[in-house]
């Protein structure tokens, strides 16, 4: 199997290569920069989505009978406090998609200001804690569960969401 996952972030390829690997020991996974299509900083769930639906399906398009995963982190406001949220999609060639949400984490507010002031969580996060590349690496979700769960971590879950969703899909597909 041919998987092209629409991101070269460290963090997110290492999340694709460990789910991957456990379930398609001998596939070929290949990240690749393609465009979200959507702002730099994603805001609320709805473009968060379509932000990793577009990095798959760029993904698959961009090789012959490639399977494309899009990974997208944003942030989304509840009851007017800012969290992380995340999403995966999957991009199979035949056109069938499937998508599925991750953990959130409530930003603290010197963060969510900056944010919502039209900076992106990244650079933001790296200012905040005297740090460099932390999207590649823990992530702002590894800062704030002080260790706990890292970005990669996050991102395995949702790629494992997928990937259950694929292979549910088959077995109904072969009870019909």
């Amino acid at each position: 199997m041919n998987f092209i996952i629409g991101t070269t972030n460290k963090a997110k390829l290492r999340a694709c290569e460990e789910v991957l690997k456990e379930y398609y020991p001998h596939s070929k996974i290949t990240g690749r920069s393609v465009s979200s299509d959507v702002s730099e900083q994603p805001f609320g769930d709805e473009e968060t989505q379509v932000g990793a639906l577009n990095r798959a399906r760029n993904a698959s398009d961009s090789e012959e009978n490639a399977i494309g995963i899009g990974l997208e982190g944003g942030v989304r406001l509840i009851n007017e406090q800012l969290y992380i949220c995340n999403w995966g999609a999957l991009h199979l060639p035949d056109g069938t998609e499937f998508t599925a949400g991750g953990a959130q984490i409530l930003l603290p507010d010197e963060i969510a200001r900056e944010v919502r002031s039209g900076k992106e969580l990244g650079p933001v996060v790296d200012h905040y804690f005297s740090k460099k590349n932390v999207r590649h690496n823990e992530g702002a979700i590894g800062i704030l569960t002080n260790g706990a769960v890292s970005r990669t971590d996050l991102f395995a879950h949702v790629i494992h969401l997928l990937i259950g969703q694929w292979r549910y899909s088959t077995v109904i597909e072969q009870k019909k």
